[in-house]
């Protein structure tokens, strides 16, 4: 096990999946890319995890992911239905069992009074259908970055754990 605790999330979603033939992609904003990272900073991940797409404008969530216009403009792009638009986004685009996405306000500028630093949208999608959850964070960027990404990973275990070996 990876002493990066992150890691070995990973290294446990790497299992679940290859073990149930599952296979994972990601839709990622205030992250960056950390998701994916993640993901394959473990060896044979590319058994099952089939890329990601980074869409920090709403330009690549409408173009990348199909996160429709209308959604964006109704909600903004941190907030519920914009995340699980782009898990859903995500795994059709990449064809995949899972995906997951995530969207938030890292900091340390950016924030308002209705969508305060920290906070972020976490969504994950499967044949079944899509979950997505809130969090407010609390530290600074990486911190947040590091979080949102944890919680990603943990949501994919979470749901990669309920699916049929």
């Amino acid at each position: 096990m990876s002493a990066d605790p992150l890691v070995a999330l990973a290294e446990r979603l790497q299992a679940l999946c290859t073990g149930r033939s599952l296979t994972v992609a990601t839709a990622e904003s205030c992250t960056g890319g950390l998701v994916a990272h993640l993901i394959t900073e473990v060896a044979g991940s590319s058994g099952y995890f089939i890329g990601g797409i980074v869409s920090y404008s709403d330009d690549a969530k409408r173009s990348l992911l199909d996160v429709p216009a209308e959604v964006l403009a109704a909600h903004g792009a941190v907030s519920a239905q914009v995340a699980m638009a782009m898990a859903e986004g995500a795994r059709r685009r990449f064809g995949a069992g899972l995906a997951v996405s995530v969207t938030g306000v890292a900091g340390p500028a950016g924030g308002s009074a209705e969508k305060p630093v920290g906070l972020t949208y976490v969504a994950v999608a499967d044949g079944a259908g899509v979950d997505v959850r809130r969090f407010h964070w609390t530290g600074d960027r990486g911190a947040n970055k590091r979080e949102s990404a944890r919680t990603a990973l943990e949501l994919l275990v979470e749901r990669a754990s309920r699916a049929a070996a």
